[in-house]
């Protein structure tokens, strides 16, 4: 025989606002919603997306990052305990639908870009004390800063069908998260205040990137072993994936035999 159950429903959750790192946990959150309900409206990403699907691509960008994070380390999300993650992550995503609409290209280019930066920054740092506060080695830690940092950008950018930031060149995207990150990890040891801690690590790396963004620093490509290059051949034979050319370069450096040799007595 089965027995039901009452539960009751909690209203409010744990509502909060301030805490250990949850003041620096809901900017981050609101920052990246804001940057994600910007970036669903760019050219690169809009996908005709609704008045509806802005503020719920601004909440991919609000949330994401911390909810892998917490899943990483075994805990609950803290998007899912406190509704306060979700209510300004939306909330940022109407406030950037408006901006969207707004004319003057250049400015919310502008504005995408300074909040791409802050998101960073702000997730990594909240990443690097999640990762200390577990007990996580270096390694771990700043691993766990990164994938925070990008997680949000990252579910976007497939979302859009676009190539993930992540993984292209770029202003040094992966590499602001992680100086955050190392210099929040210096900081905390060093038994500086948290805030001042949080507050070092985002000037340093936000700065950093924005000298990036304005001096058009990027990462560098990765070198090609010379006579290694694309070619055409839709499944090129062993001898030609070795040499690291086409059929038809090697049968004009007479390598290979002409499909026909009789083509040329005609």
């Amino acid at each position: 025989m089965i027995h039901a159950t009452s539960a009751s429903v909690d209203w409010f959750g744990g509502w909060s606002l301030t805490g250990s790192f949850t003041t620096i946990d809901l900017l981050a959150a609101t920052v990246g919603a804001l940057n994600g309900a910007l970036l669903a409206r760019r050219p690169s990403h809009y996908r005709n997306y609704t008045i509806v699907g802005v503020p719920l691509m601004a909440l991919l960008g609000g949330i994401t990052g911390s909810t892998v994070r917490d899943l990483l380390v075994n805990e609950v999300p803290a998007a899912l305990t406190n509704p306060a993650y979700i209510l300004l992550s939306l909330a940022a995503g109407i406030v950037g639908s408006l901006i969207a609409f707004k004319t003057g290209e250049l400015f919310r280019e502008g504005l995408f870009e300074f909040l791409t930066s802050a998101s960073l920054a702000w997730f990594a740092i909240v990443g690097a004390q999640k990762g200390v506060q577990v007990g996580l080695p270096l390694v771990g830690v700043l691993a766990l800063a990164v994938v925070a940092a990008t997680a949000g950008r990252y579910v976007i950018d497939l979302t859009s069908g676009v190539p993930p930031k992540v993984f292209v060149r770029g202003e040094y995207y992966v590499g602001t998260a992680l100086l955050a990150a190392l210099v929040w990890v210096i900081c905390d040891a060093a038994g500086l205040n948290n805030w001042v801690s949080a507050s070092v690590a985002f000037v340093v790396a936000y700065t950093v990137r924005v000298l990036a963004m304005w001096r058009g620093w990027e990462e560098p490509m990765p070198k090609q072993p010379p006579g290694v290059y694309p070619h055409a051949d839709e499944r090129p034979l062993l001898g030609p994936k070795l040499t690291g050319k086409s059929e038809q370069e090697l049968r004009d450096l007479g390598l290979l035999p002409d499909d026909d040799p009789d083509e040329d007595q005609t």
